[in-house]
């Protein structure tokens, strides 16, 4: 069998396909099928924009001796099967990687993309992986996994450190402001309230320190005061959240004569 794909027909950026196949309990395999080492994205969270493509890698075992067509992981919430809603723009199987005569592996890219399709911001969060074939012939088999995966809207950072350049021991004042994509509206937005470190690495050293943490204000502004010892590099980092991705400034490089 060569690649499929599949694009999603969805609503509101939840996907309802495969309506066909009814939900199983976790970890069970009826219909004479059974998955196994299912992995999303390394267990990684699924970070997106408001206007790139996102391709999620996935991979899976299934081991059964029907005829079979379509198998693909997912996620989902409020149940697997048809009365749930799905998330994924699209869907790209690799051919089975045979294992023995009954048991095959497969790749799988998932694909969404926020400048095609309408995603609601209320799907920032927690998902569940579920996994899935169609039998030739009709009929199918729908197995949840049982695996968590956190979706999450992107954000970014900015950083200005001034006066440039700055005498040693004078304050330096660093600002920035952090905002996170929007998917209803696909801009960023301010993002208030945001607890976000500063971080410092000195001219000829490899590596960041915290140097305090500060929250942002309600429109996501940053602003805080240091005194100037040495020459380096200024950012701000957001370590995220359940809905909402890390992020860095990039780095403001500040002379201390």
């Amino acid at each position: 069998m060569g690649k499929q794909v599949w694009r999603a027909v969805v609503a509101g950026g939840a996907a309802a396909a495969f309506t066909a196949v009814a939900a199983v309990p976790a970890g069970a395999a009826e219909g004479g099928v059974s998955f196994s080492r299912v992995k999303v994205n390394g267990g990684k969270p699924i970070v997106i924009g408001v206007s790139k493509e996102v391709a999620v890698p996935a991979s899976f075992r299934m081991a059964t001796t029907r005829q079979w067509k379509f198998p693909a992981v997912f996620l989902y919430r409020g149940g697997a099967g048809a009365t749930g809603d799905r998330l994924w723009h699209a869907i790209e199987t690799s051919d089975c990687i045979r294992v023995s005569s009954s048991v095959c592996d497969f790749n799988e890219t998932m694909y969404f993309d926020p400048s095609e399709w309408d995603m609601r911001n209320s799907e920032a969060g927690a998902w569940k992986v579920g996994a899935e074939v169609h039998f030739k012939g009709g009929g199918g088999d729908v197995d949840a996994k049982g695996l968590t995966v956190y979706v999450k809207r992107d954000s970014h950072l900015t950083v200005n450190a001034s006066p440039e350049p700055v005498s040693k021991g004078r304050t330096l004042t660093v600002t920035g402001k952090v905002t996170r994509a929007n998917w209803e509206t696909r801009k960023y937005g301010r993002y208030g309230g945001r607890l976000v470190s500063l971080q410092f690495k000195a001219a000829g050293t490899a590596s960041y320190t915290t140097v305090k943490k500060v929250y942002a204000n309600g429109s996501g502004v940053l602003r805080t005061t240091v005194k100037a010892s040495k020459t380096g590099t200024w950012r701000w980092v957001y370590y995220g959240n359940t809905t909402t991705g890390s992020s860095a400034s990039s780095g403001d490089y500040v002379v201390v004569k």
